[in-house]
């Protein structure tokens, strides 16, 4: 099994700027695709972000395009989604997930993750 351990969220000014990060268990994790999920109050969980095992490919949701950054260290074991410009609709509960990369394709979705972290909660002020 995968543990993953979430940190760095917090509240924040709009226009301001955050970093998560994911620390993930097991001597794998250079094989692992790795996902950033959100949930705002109400509304269904949404992709966010996804990066490779490599960590060569990224591939983000339109809705932060531009402004988040995935990125993984597989020496630490551990990824980030850089959030920049900051906006009160990023509002929600950053979860960190897990996946193979040898199980399914590029770049999945949600019910392609088996590993799951706590959630953070992220809130942008106005």
């Amino acid at each position: 099994q995968v543990q993953l351990v979430e940190s760095g969220g917090g509240l924040v000014q709009a226009g301001g700027s955050l970093r998560l990060s994911c620390a993930a268990s097991g001597r794998t994790f250079s094989t692992y695709t790795m996902g950033w999920f959100r949930q705002a109050p109400g509304k269904e969980r949404e992709f966010v972000a996804v990066i490779n095992s490599g960590g060569g490919n990224t591939y983000y949701a339109d809705s932060v395009k531009g402004r988040f950054a995935i990125s993984r260290d597989n020496a630490k074991n551990t990824v980030y989604l850089q959030m920049n410009s900051l906006k009160p609709e990023d509002t929600a509960v950053y979860y960190c997930a897990a996946r193979s990369s040898y199980r399914s394709g590029w770049p999945g979705g949600l019910y392609d993750y088996s590993y799951w972290g706590q959630g953070t909660q992220v809130t942008v002020s106005s």
